[in-house]
């Protein structure tokens, strides 16, 4: 089993899923190159370039059986290329409110303008980072201090919210022990860089992805965040919809980050893929 995280998270944002998970099963989590613990990347941030890492990962960890694959939004993607590289490596699919393709496939207008200011904001978050100025923000923000951290926003991001004010929602949401944790990671630069250049890369990322090529028997779960759009609500539908053992439901009060929301309904539906698995 497997765990891969959305596009700007690490290991840690599977911290309320993965013991769930470890009582039926063996659980894997890591840190994609530039989060977490791990170094920056040297290559490309697309999709296929992290399907690559994880192939190395998994061959590098010995996991010679095929493995179950958790994808988180972005993660999700990672997950669906994986498979379509390396069908024999993957055993199941549990798909965590993945990214709406349809969104960013023809990135125009609005998207574009939406994707070059999470860019542009994410860099300057890097600035911010090396200058201190992201762990000092970070601290107040996780101590119950808000007045000075606003005050930052305004002065980084002038009318638009701060790249420290955006972690905070994930930070607060998980166990408080871990606070400094992602505080720490979040005031390294790199970080900051590779959240940039995965969402510069996101919609090549996904036309790297066969959309209508089939899952046949694989078991398959596709959750989607009581919050999702209709337009994603049809698409988690139509992938579930691509294999005959496919599965879609809509988690009822949960937001996108539905690791740290609803995580005993995350860790079912990875029950159900390794319950269906092991009876094929």
């Amino acid at each position: 089993m497997v765990l891969e995280a959305g596009i700007a998270a690490s290991s840690v944002s599977w911290c309320l899923v993965r013991p769930l998970v470890a009582q039926f099963t063996t659980v894997l989590s890591y840190d994609r190159a530039g989060f977490g613990w791990s170094d920056a990347p040297r290559h490309a941030c697309t999709a296929r370039d992290a399907a690559r890492d994880l192939a190395g990962l998994v061959e590098g960890c010995g996991l010679d059986e095929p493995i179950v694959l958790v994808g988180h939004s972005f993660g999700g993607l990672i997950a669906r290329v994986f498979e379509q590289q390396h069908p024999e490596r993957v055993a199941g699919m549990v798909l965590v409110d993945p990214v709406v393709r349809s969104e960013w496939r023809d990135c125009s207008g609005v998207r574009r303008r939406m994707l070059s200011r999470g860019v542009m904001l994410s860099r300057r978050g890097a600035w911010l980072a090396k200058a201190g100025v992201v762990r000092f923000a970070l601290g107040m923000l996780t101590s119950g201090s808000t007045r000075i951290p606003k005050l930052l926003a305004r002065v980084s991001a002038g009318r638009g919210a701060s790249v420290t004010e955006r972690l905070t929602g994930e930070v607060r949401k998980m166990p408080r022990d871990l606070w400094p944790v992602i505080a720490a990671h979040w005031s390294r630069s790199q970080s900051f860089l590779a959240m940039a250049d995965y969402l510069e890369q996101l919609p090549l990322s996904v036309t790297q992805l066969d959309e209508e090529r089939s899952c046949d028997d694989l078991p398959l779960v596709v959750l989607s965040a009581a919050s999702a759009t209709r337009e994603a609500i049809e698409e988690h539908r139509h992938d579930a919809a691509l294999s005959r053992r496919g599965r879609h439901k809509v988690i009822s009060a949960s937001g996108h980050w539905m690791p740290l929301d609803a995580p005993q309904e995350v860790a079912a539906a990875i029950r159900d893929v390794v319950e269906m698995q092991s009876v094929l």
